[in-house]
Order: structure tokens, then C-alpha cells, then sequence
């Protein structure tokens, strides 16, 4: 099992890192954000790792067998420079890394909202396998698919029908963990046009490798007109159709309904809640 999570992790890392528009090809301002902190603590690091490589070439090469030049100190054992040398740029690095870290954590809090005009409102559900989202002001939903329009602040109301889980959209930004009976909130936005990769980030299952999801950055006007024809949909969202939405299913297909039960996210909640609490 734990080998399994730990190939998986590797894998979402990975793609997330590589040219399927990953987290270095941010197309919004908390992904733009991530990318730079990555781009510093990279500087920083190698500020360190390149003098390391090549003083480990230059001492191999001048302390050769050949080189007569060379002294040998068998008795040597003590430098009051070398050992200021040897704790202080480390802890030079520690403090850079450590003030990217702070300053860049609470910069990018997951609850902090974005600046700009009234955010999007949506509530997300991560279930068995397949990602659940409620558009509460207008009373729409869909199933692994998210249209946003662009350029407008979204904020993301979180929880899990069951399995703890984790939602990312790689590019553009801050993947959260989903729990049953628990809100966890994110802020994003896409400030590009665009189709993007959401996925899972924790492996929840058997059908964890395909639970995916679409995320559709669309203009004002196209997120306008996709609110209406959802309107004119056939299914609707109560809690009997959300049942049977949530009993377990693989590579699920993008759905809309038209209308949402008012309050469905807080009883999906409170639901999952009393089910995992104590007896």
C-alpha cells in the first residue's frame, strides 16, 4: 500500500512538474506565485550545490597522487576560519530557504482571498471517483467538470463523501486535502483562457489513476451562455440523485445539473460527519 501511494505521489509529481501543464506553467496568480518560490529556493540551493561540485573536483584534482605541490597535514585536526566557513553558510541557507518559506506560506494562504471583483462560489465534493461541483448561487452542479470564467477570483468550499482526498489543478495552483465530516477552503484564478488538468493528488482507491477532471477557463460571456443551456439540462440535484452520484464508479462522465437542492453541500457534510464521528 505504501509503496503504491509512494509510486503514485511520484507519478502526479512528476506530471505536474513536466510539460502536460504542470505547476512551471502557472496560468494564474497563485500559480505564478508557487513557481517563483520554487525558482528562488532553486537559486539558493544551487548558490550552495555548484561551489560544492566544483570544490569537490578542484581538491580531487589537486590533492592527486601526482601533485608534489599538495601538503600533507596527517596532524591536522582544527580551523577557527574553516569552521566558521562550514556552519555559517549553511545557516546563511536555512534562513533564506526559511524566510521563502514564511513569508511565501502566509502570502499563499489557501484561505486568504484574491484580490479583485466578487469571487465565483463553488463547493466541491471529492467521491468515489469522481469530483462533485456546486455552484451554490446559481443553483447549478456538475460531475468532473469546471467552468470558470477568466480573470474573476474563485473561492473553493471543500469536503469528501468519504476517503480523504486531495484537489489540484496543477497550473493553477495550491493542491488541498478533502475529508469526510470537514471544510477546507481554496482561492484561485485563471487569468488565461484555456482547458486545464485537474486531478486527484492522494491516492484514494482503485479508481484513483482516473480521477480526473476537466477545469474550462472561459470568457464572461461563454460562462454566461454555459450557465444557461446547464438551465435548460434534464437532471437535477437532490439528495436521493446524490446517493446514487455517490455509490463508487470509474472514468465517469462529465454531467450538469440543472438545479441543486439548496444546503446539499452542508448535509453532505454534517451526513459524513456524523457517520465518522464518535458512536
Amino acid at each position: 500500500m505504501r509503496l503504491n501511494q509512494a509510486l503514485v505521489s511520484t507519478a502526479v509529481a512528476g506530471c505536474a512538474l513536466s510539460g502536460c501543464g504542470g505547476v512551471l506553467e502557472p496560468r494564474g496568480p497563485v500559480g505564478l506565485a508557487e513557481k517563483l518560490i520554487l525558482i528562488d529556493s532553486l537559486a539558493v540551493m544551487l548558490v550552495i550545490v555548484v561551489p560544492v561540485i566544483l570544490a569537490t573536483i578542484g581538491f580531487a584534482w589537486w590533492f592527486r597522487a601526482g601533485n608534489a605541490r599538495a601538503k600533507y597535514l596527517p596532524d591536522w585536526n582544527f580551523s577557527g576560519h574553516l569552521e566558521l566557513i562550514i556552519w555559517a553558510v549553511p545557516t546563511l541557507v536555512i534562513t533564506f530557504l526559511g524566510g521563502i518559506a514564511w513569508f511565501g506560506s502566509h502570502t499563499l494562504d489557501p484561505y486568504r482571498g484574491l484580490p479583485g471583483s466578487k469571487p465565483v462560489e463553488v463547493e466541491v465534493v471529492s467521491l468515489d471517483w469522481k469530483w462533485l461541483f456546486i455552484y451554490p448561487d446559481e443553483r447549478l452542479a456538475s460531475v468532473n467538470q469546471l467552468i470558470i470564467p477568466v480573470g474573476t477570483p474563485l473561492h473553493f468550499r471543500l469536503t469528501s463523501s468519504g476517503v480523504m482526498n486531495s484537489f489540484f489543478v496543477p497550473q493553477l495552483g495550491s493542491q488541498i486535502y478533502t475529508m469526510a465530516g470537514m471544510t477546507s477552503q481554496l482561492n484561485l484564478q485563471a487569468d488565461t483562457p484555456g482547458n486545464y488538468h485537474g486531478l486527484s493528488a492522494q491516492f484514494s482507491g482503485e479508481g484513483f489513476a482516473d480521477m480526473g477532471f476537466e477545469v474550462r477557463a472561459v470568457s464572461s460571456e461563454d460562462y454566461a451562455r454555459w450557465i444557461a443551456d446547464t438551465r435548460a439540462a434534464a437532471a437535477t440535484l437532490d439528495m436521493t440523485a446524490y446517493l446514487e452520484l455517490a455509490q463508487p464508479s470509474k472514468n465517469t462522465p462529465a454531467a450538469v445539473f440543472r438545479s441543486v437542492d439548496p444546503g446539499l453541500f452542508e448535509a453532505i457534510v454534517n451526513e459524513t460527519a456524523q457517520s465518522v464521528g464518535p458512536p
